[in-house]
Order: structure tokens, then C-alpha cells, then sequence
């Protein structure tokens, strides 16, 4: 693996995904790693533009529409930001290509391969290294949600769709399992779980 691999984080709403990445990111600072990390979508300044348009609360954005927009905000981190880091810095990202899949073919049903495609011709070789996978069960999330004060479109779906996403997340998983962990944040307490991606950051980075 490069010294300067890239790593996603994955997972529903109210998972732990973005608590894992702030883990990583306090772990690597402490090391003086060299990273840059973002989130999708969002990440550049247009790209979290786009994002604002996909995920605001009063968005009368088609599925399709989102499903560009954030094809376009991932092309704009990909040349202003993966490639301009690419190899030289520890690149953490906040949601990538799996979420697409998870989202938008597992929970909205769009083409699977109309999805790859998009995906393929904007990342060519490039593909994450390592995938930390967050889950959670129904209970935990929404007690989780209740609890968050600012709340955009994708926090507002019924479970029924974010259970079709989890279940594609663990799919996608499960087909590459050395590329993956997935954390169970439903038995595992914070410190556990803590330990766990510390644990595999120290492996990946040898």
C-alpha cells in the first residue's frame, strides 16, 4: 500500500462514519502525518456549493438532479484536490464511490451500471485503498437524529430507504473484505471502536 494511501469512510446517517474520520485525523496529527481530508459532497468551494443545493431541507431536486450534482462535485475534488495530493499526502475522504452505489442504486434503484460508468470515467485508475465501513441499527439511528439540530434532505428519509442503503454498503463490503472494516457501532463502545481504527491506521500506514 503507498505510504500515502487514500481512505473513505462510509456509512447511514448516524452511523459514527464522520466520528471515525475525526479519530483518523486526531491520530495523524498527533504522528505529524501529512493529510488533507474532505467531504462528498462537498470538498472544494463549488463542490460545497453543490452540496448546499443537494442537501438543503427545502431542495425540490430531483433524485437525477442530485445524482449530477454530485457526479460534478466529485469531478472537482478529483482534479483540485485527490490529484493535486495524490501520493503525497495520507487523503481522507468523507463519503466516495460507494455511497454513490449505496445511495442512489441500492435506495433510489437507479442503473447499477449507469452509476459504474460515471464513476469509472471520473476516477480512471484511481481507486481508495482502504474503506472504513460504519453501521447502525434502527433504534440507534434514530434516537442518534433525534439529537442533531441541523438537519438537511438526506436526514429526513424513512428508515425503509436507509436500511436498503446499509444493506448495499455491507454488499459492496463483502465482495472486497480485505479492503474493508466494518465497525459495529450498535455493541462496540466508543473506545473500542477507537481502538479498532487505530489499530488498522497503524497497518496501513507501515
Amino acid at each position: 500500500m503507498s505510504k500515502y494511501p487514500v481512505i473513505v469512510f462510509e456509512g447511514i446517517e448516524a452511523s459514527g462514519k464522520s466520528s471515525s474520520l475525526k479519530k483518523i485525523i486526531k491520530y495523524l496529527k498527533m504522528n505529524k502525518i501529512k493529510y488533507v481530508s474532505f467531504r462528498e459532497p462537498g470538498g472544494t468551494n463549488l463542490s460545497e456549493k453543490l452540496r448546499s443545493l443537494m442537501l438543503n431541507k427545502k431542495s425540490s431536486l430531483s433524485n437525477k438532479t442530485d445524482l449530477f450534482l454530485l457526479m460534478a462535485s466529485r469531478s472537482e475534488n478529483i482534479d483540485k484536490i485527490i490529484k493535486k495530493n495524490y501520493k503525497k499526502k495520507v487523503i481522507l475522504i468523507d463519503r466516495f464511490v460507494d455511497s454513490t452505489l449505496a445511495y442512489q442504486h441500492y435506495g433510489m434503484k437507479f442503473d447499477k451500471d449507469l452509476i459504474l460508468k460515471m464513476n469509472n470515467f471520473l476516477l480512471g485508475n484511481l481507486r481508495p485503498n482502504f474503506t472504513f465501513l460504519s453501521v447502525v441499527n434502527k433504534k440507534n439511528m434514530l434516537n442518534r437524529l433525534k439529537l442533531r439540530k441541523n438537519k438537511n434532505k438526506y436526514d429526513n428519509f424513512d428508515y425503509n430507504f436507509y436500511n436498503k442503503v446499509q444493506r448495499g454498503f455491507l454488499k459492496i463490503a463483502n465482495k472486497n473484505k480485505s479492503k474493508y472494516l466494518i465497525l459495529d457501532t450498535n455493541k462496540d463502545s466508543i473506545k473500542i471502536i477507537e481502538n479498532k481504527l487505530i489499530d488498522k491506521i497503524k497497518k496501513i500506514l507501515k
